[in-house]
């Protein structure tokens, strides 16, 4: 990927390489393995969308459907439910572009209509491999992300590469050009503690697939693993992974708690980036 390459999400010009961007999570589910899940509460998802804009987010990202360890599936009309009331309210509050979270065709035709900017695929469109024809079709940008049931590897990074090199083929054959395709390596995803910690370690090795990478450790439970804390008292241990992601190359961090990140970000890309960037 030439370091100066760039995608337009939601109107606004993202340059790889000049900086590291946020995706703020707003998660619209009563089941949310953070413990943020905002369920039905419009206004309440509508503040937080207005205070990590403020904090320093870049993309907001709603989801409704939980991906914690043996959550149930949502049906699409209980998805729909839940994320299109609060995506319509917040993108009229915010300027920032909306990223809808889901493996579902029809969710994401339906979020992209009501205003989202991005599909950012869990399943990396092996749940619903028409959510690229819907990327395709509405000229959004598209994240692919890494992930399989068990987590049982012969080679982890070799499995994980080719797992979203075929990804991103789906993607490109329904017409997404390459400029719009990002990939995640999921963090937590049919991965063990010491999978995720060499993914991390690891992560630059992803750069060889040729697209931006999106890095989303926030509050994981690998994290409480190593350090043996809750998930609200993860602030930190976040911070370390973002900013080592960022010294392996990481061009987008996913996270709950914007604030801090932003500053773990901005001194991260005054050390590895440079010159020192704006704030």
């Amino acid at each position: 990927m030439n370091p100066r390459s760039s995608t337009n999400i939601g109107g606004r010009e993202f340059r790889w390489g000049e900086r590291t961007f946020i995706m703020g999570i707003i998660n619209v589910t009563p089941d949310s393995f953070s413990g943020d899940g905002l369920a039905y509460d419009v206004g309440a998802a509508v503040s937080q969308a207005q205070r990590m804009e403020a904090e320093g987010a870049d993309i907001l990202d709603i989801g409704g459907e939980s991906t914690r360890p043996g959550a149930a599936p949502v049906p699409v009309k209980e998805e729909l439910r839940r994320v299109l009331p609060v995506l319509k309210k917040v993108v009229s509050s915010v300027k920032v572009p909306m990223s809808i979270d889901t493996y579902k065709a029809e969710v994401a035709r339906r979020a992209v209509d009501a205003g989202a900017a991005l599909i950012n695929d869990v399943w990396g469109l092996k749940r619903d491999p028409a959510l690229a024809q819907v990327a395709a079709d509405r000229g959004l940008p598209l994240v692919v992300m890494h992930n399989q049931r068990g987590t049982c590897y012969v080679d982890l990074l070799a499995e994980v590469v080719a797992s979203l090199r075929w990804s991103l083929d789906r993607a490109a054959e329904a017409g997404v050009p390459e400029a719009d395709l990002i990939v995640d390596p999921g963090i937590g995803f049919g991965k063990n503690l010491e999978h995720n910690l060499v993914l991390i370690r690891r992560l630059g090795e992803l750069r060889s697939l040729g697209h931006p990478v999106l890095l989303g450790t926030s509050r994981k439970s690998m994290i409480g693993l190593v350090l043996g804390l809750p998930r609200e008292e993860r602030v930190e241990g976040t911070a370390a992974t973002v900013a080592l992601g960022i010294a392996a190359g990481a061009d987008i961090v996913r996270v709950h708690d914007v604030a801090p990140v932003a500053r773990v970000c901005h001194m991260a890309d005054a050390i590895v980036r440079g010159p020192i960037p704006q704030i």
